[in-house]
């Protein structure tokens, strides 16, 4: 719209100029969550997959006891395991096409006839794929999208007899108005329960009966999310999923809920998720540029404010710090006070309560440090002296290792170079001019270490 109304010859050049700015879009308002609720939704959704897949797990060796001849032919597990099979081979037990029961045989081996006694035993449900979408949200800090067509991650070559299987997982995030997709490829490790390729070993084995039946239904599926449909046969009951014959495939908001709903929580966590785990977690960009997540996510985030509270303090602390070491501190004065010790570099007024020292006791500083007392005193008698100290600090510079110089002199050298700003030019090449014999003395005594106690 707007650029159809700059067209207007009627707008004023300013209006026009406003319009062609780049509009920016409002941040969302979603919070992420805290740690007690993320951790809530974590032990909801392995809870959920967790039940799946050990199901799963028990039935898959069912069947493969049955196809190693592991039974008696026609007994109770024989014909479970031939249930299996052609569950396996065809999506569905052994049912009568127009009633869609359980046939009559095999009813005493399945025990009943809904879901989790009959499709379920090898496939994921729709609520369940949508708690493993979690899972790796939670983990990985993917929005919904990106898990919902992630294809079946490949294991690298040798890793999977190696005991210790490494993923590569293919990534696309969508841009809006048909941008192209981001791309990009992640490696994950299996190396145990609490690493993050665990839960792509778990989700394989979950979908792996469903993968098989797919490649001999349709060789072009390629998706790791994938789960049957509670009515597949009519295929009403999700219009908007994709379908092939009685499988459905990712997860999207709607899916979310209604596992959110079924362990008695309010609504998809999918994206609160992935900024809980990308902002808290993580604390990089998931799938976005580093100006994104700062300004998108990270901003207005509450919990990342807050969070970043003592970091922004102590940055502050270390500022000052830093400031401390390196800028002249000491007093500037016409003519030393009444009382007034004098040292290696300034004049001191009280050298019993130093902040450099404890209190109480006498100064035990460096001379150098001096410049970094309140405490001390510079007149025009001293100028020579430091204007001195400042050069050889520099001609020091060019000789010694460079962490040396940052350890033992930077501080004292950015100190002078500060007092020199102070002075101007004209006062300090006249203090060069008036440098003695005895100053020269002095500074080669205090850098040789003659002064340290």
């Amino acid at each position: 719209m707007a650029a159809l109304l700059q067209m207007d010859a009627r707008l004023a050049r300013p209006v026009r100029e406003a319009m062609a700015q780049r509009f920016a879009w409002t941040p969302g308002r979603e919070q992420a969550f805290s740690p007690e609720e993320f951790g809530q939704i974590r032990v909801a959704a392995r809870r959920t997959f967790r039940t799946a897949l050990l199901r799963i797990r028990e039935n898959t060796a069912h069947l493969t006891a049955w196809r190693e001849d592991t039974f008696v032919p026609g007994c109770r597990e024989w014909l479970l395991g031939e249930a299996l099979d052609v569950l396996a081979r065809t999506g569905d037990v052994p049912v009568y096409e127009k009633r869609r029961t359980v046939r009559k045989r095999y009813r005493a081996a399945l025990v009943g006839g809904g879901s989790q006694y009959t499709w379920k035993r090898l496939y994921l449900s729709r609520k369940e794929a949508a708690a493993l979408a979690v899972l790796i949200v939670t983990e990985l800090g993917l929005n919904a999208t990106t898990v919902s067509e992630m294809p079946v991650p490949l294991a690298l070559p040798g890793t999977p007899e190696e005991g210790v299987p490494v993923y590569r997982l293919q990534l696309e995030k969508r841009r809006r108005a048909g941008d192209r997709g981001q791309f990009e490829s992640r490696n994950l490790t299996d190396s145990g329960a609490d690493s993050s390729g665990r839960i792509i070993s778990e989700a394989l084995e979950a979908t792996a009966a469903a993968r098989r039946l797919l490649g001999e239904l349709d060789a072009d599926v390629n998706r790791l999310l994938i789960w049957r449909e509670t009515t597949p046969h009519d295929g009403q009951e999700y219009p908007k999923a994709v379908r092939v014959s009685p499988f459905g495939f990712g997860v999207d908001e709607s899916g979310g809920a209604a596992w959110a709903r079924s362990v008695g929580l309010s609504g998809s966590p999918l994206r609160r998720l992935r900024k809980t785990v990308n902002v808290l977690h993580r604390r990089e960009p998931g799938q976005n540029t580093q100006d994104t997540h700062d300004r998108v996510y990270v901003v207005g985030e509450p919990q990342a404010q807050q969070a970043a509270v003592p970091v922004i303090a102590a940055g502050a602390l270390d500022a000052v710090d830093a400031a401390r070491r390196t800028v002249f501190t000491a007093r500037l004065a016409d003519a030393p006070a009444a009382g007034d010790l004098q040292t290696a570099t300034a004049s001191c007024s009280d050298f019993e309560h130093s902040p450099l020292s404890p209190a109480g006791q006498s100064c035990s500083a460096s001379f150098l440090l001096c410049t970094a007392c309140p405490n001390a005193r510079v007149t025009p008698t001293h100028h020579p002296r430091l204007a001195h100290l400042l050069q050889a600090l520099e001609n020091l510079r060019g000789v010694v290792e460079p962490a040396v110089w940052e350890a033992d002199w930077a501080d004292a050298h950015a100190r002078l170079a500060d007092l020199r700003g102070r002075l101007g030019a004209p006062v300090w090449q006249a203090a060069l001019d008036a440098v003695t014999t005895t100053d020269r003395t002095v500074i080669d005594q205090l850098l040789n270490g003659d002064f340290d106690s």
